[in-house]
């Protein structure tokens, strides 16, 4: 599906005025930011659990995040782990955004999250009093810290939001799905929409699920694990975190002097892929074809493409031919600065999403740290080694989930 048109009822675009990240590159946009043009990794041995018996003992994880700093005291014990990180970053990204709330009628401003695993850390948490006890030792927070819109409704009490409030479930792809969502929500009415989303499901529960989609890296050496569009890939690493991000109106932000904010978002669409035993082709070309239309660009409009980057041979050679087929061969710079985090899953695209927008603002395409050798056969221009410096127009952002979910979205400086 495509949404019906980029323009709110004045004809412009919605803008991001507001940005908070919460991820293994580093808390904050300056600190993820220069990580990225660094090529630092964020990726470590997990050190949430002990991860020896496990396959898989490698992922990106946020350093020095203090719950206690960040989030009410109350909440801490009340919420998961993935939803610390988004109060976290919800916080920062409206302070960032400098938007006075109390000015804002309350149903004029919405929250639409994405999240892939849910509180999966809390969870296990209280499985593990039932198994060993019984049912009077699981307390009360276990019927809402696990589901999926705990971080969607907590922002939204937090911050007094009541508009149209809401949580994308499309792993990869549902960062992009709720800032598609947000935009929506901008044509009807709401001045502003805290958007994005985060992730963590670093316990053994949440591992072990992730194990079972056959996709994970199980190569020991961590910077040779995740090698999107390598000779050698071999799948991906997971990781935590994302970021959280202000949408607001054009005339929103024009009205309180915010301008075009980091940037606007032009274009998006979603699709879906068909049963593999279809014959039918992915849904990644017609997705992104359907983005550049709904931003009234073309092709050539297009300066970067931030990949999905799956990091598993068959996937990253359908999305490198969907980009060639797209922009024709190695005619767009491609990268996938995600290999410094791991796939962060929810999180994942609102932090390419960040990234993009940082990459737009100062002319420079980060680079696909890691990827030394492109399989042979991808007809994409891969940035990697250094970051390269260019002048920027429009970003492509593209995402994949497990089980099919696909989206893409247009951004412009």
């Amino acid at each position: 599906m495509t949404a019906p048109t980029t323009r709110t009822a004045s004809g412009a675009a919605p803008v991001i005025t507001g940005m908070g990240i919460v991820a293994p590159t580093g808390i904050g946009v300056d600190a993820h930011w220069a990580s990225v043009l660094a090529g630092k990794p964020g990726i470590g041995r997990i050190e949430r659990f002990d991860p020896e018996g496990y396959p898989v003992r490698h992922a990106g994880q946020v350093p020095g995040f203090d719950a206690q700093a960040g989030v009410p005291s109350r909440l801490i014990s009340q919420t998961d782990h993935w939803t610390h990180l988004a109060l976290a970053a919800g916080q920062a990204a409206l302070e960032d955004c400098g938007a006075d709330l109390a000015r804002i009628p309350e149903y004029e401003m919405a929250v639409v999250t994405s999240s892939s695993s849910g509180g999966t850390e809390f969870g296990q948490k209280e499985m593990t009093a039932l198994y060993r006890n019984d049912p009077s030792w699981v307390g009360a927070y276990q019927s809402i810290a696990w589901f999926y819109a705990a971080t969607t409704g907590q922002l939204s009490i937090r911050h007094k939001m009541r508009g149209p409030c809401g949580v994308l479930a499309c792993e990869q792809a549902g960062g992009l799905d709720a800032i598609g969502q947000a935009r929506r929500l901008t044509r009807k009415g709401a001045r502003l929409v805290v958007t994005g989303g985060t992730d963590a499901s670093l316990c053994p529960y949440g591992l072990t699920a992730q194990l079972t989609t056959g996709k994970l890296s199980t190569v020991a050496d961590p910077e040779r694990a995740y090698l999107p569009f390598d000779a050698e890939a071999s799948g991906y690493l997971p990781g935590e975190g994302g970021a959280i991000l202000v949408l607001e109106s054009a005339e929103a932000a024009a009205e309180r002097g915010a301008g075009t904010g980091y940037g606007r978002v032009l274009g998006y669409a979603a699709g879906f892929d068909p049963a593999p035993e279809s014959g039918r082709p992915r849904a990644l070309r017609r997705t992104a074809e359907a983005a550049l239309r709904d931003a009234g660009l073309g092709p050539a409009d297009i300066d970067v493409v931030f990949a999905d980057a799956a990091g598993l041979p068959a996937d990253d050679r359908d999305e490198a031919e969907a980009i060639a087929q797209v922009f024709g061969p190695r005619a767009v710079p491609v990268t996938a600065p995600k290999t410094l985090t791991g796939r962060l899953y929810g999180g994942g695209a609102p932090l390419d999403v960040a990234t993009a927008l940082l990459s737009l603002r100062e002319g420079v395409i980060p680079a696909t740290t890691g990827t030394r050798e492109p399989a042979p056969g991808l007809e994409i221009d891969l940035v990697t080694g250094d970051a390269r410096e260019a002048a920027l127009r429009h970003a492509l952002v593209l995402a994949r989930g497990h089980g099919g979910f696909t989206s893409a979205l247009v951004l412009g400086r």
